[in-house]
């Protein structure tokens, strides 16, 4: 059987997530398109030849499996509505509990494709509350082309890799400060700095760090951030989920001003001690690298590269799979509406059953 897959996205940051599962639904023969239902998505999916140009072309094109880089998808496309996520539990905050606020169950999704032991367990504990999804572990498809892991080129200058998250309270690239250090420190010459900033980080925020670029400072606008993760000896960031994907390589991260004291990281408060910060990160402390192999067991133990292949395999598992232990999704009447705004597709239509179809063997 020749399955039709729809990667549906958002934001331009979902196409890496996308990308491995493109090159492995291809690889094993089958149909793929792509989808995004904001502006911004659409404008970076443009090129594509297979990108989908409207709802009504995603509905005319009947998809067995929907590949979700999102929080919601519309309820009303007849297919396997899978959840491959935008990007790691960040563990930005603690809950009133002092435990960490998982993803949140939204009632659209029949299987969650998860990335790791945390990840699972959470979603575990969520099935027990809302028992209408399935969940398989599998890896995330975004890290693939991470591993297997290189061997780092030697940097004539120790390499620092700069990314800040967009909630303007907890990022970097909106404080002053840290901007006129790191300025500084790039005109002092000891360090050689690379800096990505989240796509939806106000402009005016992305040219002033721009306006750094020089010998000792690279700004890039891409979306495709593992060639600058192996090509960096360090991170330094704030709450970033990026922190998270970085540290799959057993390389240190500087974290500034973080709202929580993760041991995997080398954490700073103030601007005076970032320089201090980096030059220790730069030495590789064994205690910061081994918890970060302990904080890796549990977040995405996977090396392979074949995470994409597993999100396949268990997408196509659980479409033929039987379901009729699973409850109808919730009537989510508000979610649904805002969906249909996004759209601009008003329909009564809405499928709260997971799909299925016969195993053709």
């Amino acid at each position: 059987m020749t399955y039709k897959f729809l990667i549906y996205i958002s934001y331009s940051y979902a196409i890496p997530i996308g990308d491995p599962l493109e090159k492995e639904i291809l690889r094993q023969g089958y149909d793929v398109k792509w989808f995004a239902d904001l502006p911004e998505g659409n404008a970076a999916i443009s090129n594509k030849k297979n990108a989908l140009k409207s709802i009504n072309a995603v509905l005319d094109y009947k998809p067995h499996i929907v590949l979700a880089a999102t929080d919601s998808v519309p309820d009303f496309i007849p297919a396997l509505r899978v959840q491959v996520f935008h990007g790691f539990n960040a563990q930005k905050r603690p809950s009133k509990k002092h435990t960490f606020s998982h993803f949140r169950i939204r009632g659209f999704f029949d299987l969650y494709c998860t990335q790791g032991p945390s990840t699972t367990k959470g979603f575990l504990a969520k099935q027990k509350e809302h028992p209408h999804f399935e969940v398989i572990e599998t890896g995330w498809s975004k890290v693939d082309p991470l591993f297997p892991l290189s061997v780092k080129p030697v940097n004539e200058y120790p390499m620092i890799f700069i990314a800040s998250t967009f909630t303007e309270r907890l990022s970097l690239a909106y404080n002053d400060s840290v901007f006129e250090e790191i300025k500084r420190l790039s005109e002092k010459g000891e360090f050689q700095f690379s800096m990505v900033l989240h796509p939806k980080i106000e402009r005016s925020t992305v040219q002033k760090w721009k306006s750094l670029e020089s010998e000792k400072f690279s700004f890039f606008e891409t979306t495709n951030l593992i060639p600058l993760f192996e090509n960096a000896d360090i991170m330094f960031s704030d709450t970033t989920s990026a922190i998270q994907e970085f540290i799959l390589q057993e390389k240190p991260v500087v974290a500034y001003n973080h709202t929580f004291p993760h041991k995997y990281l080398i954490h700073v408060n103030t601007v005076e001690t970032i320089e201090a910060s980096l030059k220790l990160a730069l030495t590789c402390p064994t205690d910061i690298i081994q918890n970060i192999k302990e904080f890796i067991k549990e977040l995405h133990p996977y090396y392979d590269g074949h995470s994409s292949e597993r999100i396949i395999k268990a997408s196509i598992s659980f479409l033929h799979a039987e379901k009729q232990h699973l409850k109808s999704k919730p009537l989510n009447l508000m979610r649904k509406y805002k969906i249909r705004k996004r759209l601009n597709y008003f329909t009564l239509k809405s499928f709260n059953r997971p799909f299925t179809i016969k195993d053709p063997s």
